[in-house]
């Protein structure tokens, strides 16, 4: 089974909020999936970034791999660990 870590989306039409997820990459996007690991929210100003590292790091052990999206929101928050995080654009 191929686990990856990824987005998947929650929030209402116009109003885009994410969880960072594991789950089985053959999985839809806002499918079914392993366990959340984090959530982001694009729409506040800085945008708001709130992993839990020491999941992310224990799944990317055991072999999951993150998609480019979390692989950037990671490298964010190791950045900034405060909760509240600017992405690069």
């Amino acid at each position: 089974m191929a686990v990856r870590l990824r987005l998947t989306r929650v929030g209402s039409k116009k109003n885009p909020i994410f969880r960072v997820v594991v789950a089985d990459s053959r999985s839809p996007r806002d499918g079914r999936f392993i366990e959340i690991v984090g959530r982001y929210n694009p729409q506040t100003d800085p945008s708001t970034i709130e992993l839990d590292q020491e999941k992310i790091q224990e799944w990317i052990g055991k072999g999951a791999q993150p998609s480019d999206a979390v692989a950037k929101l990671i490298k964010i928050a190791e950045k900034a660990p405060t909760s509240e995080a600017q992405p690069d654009e």
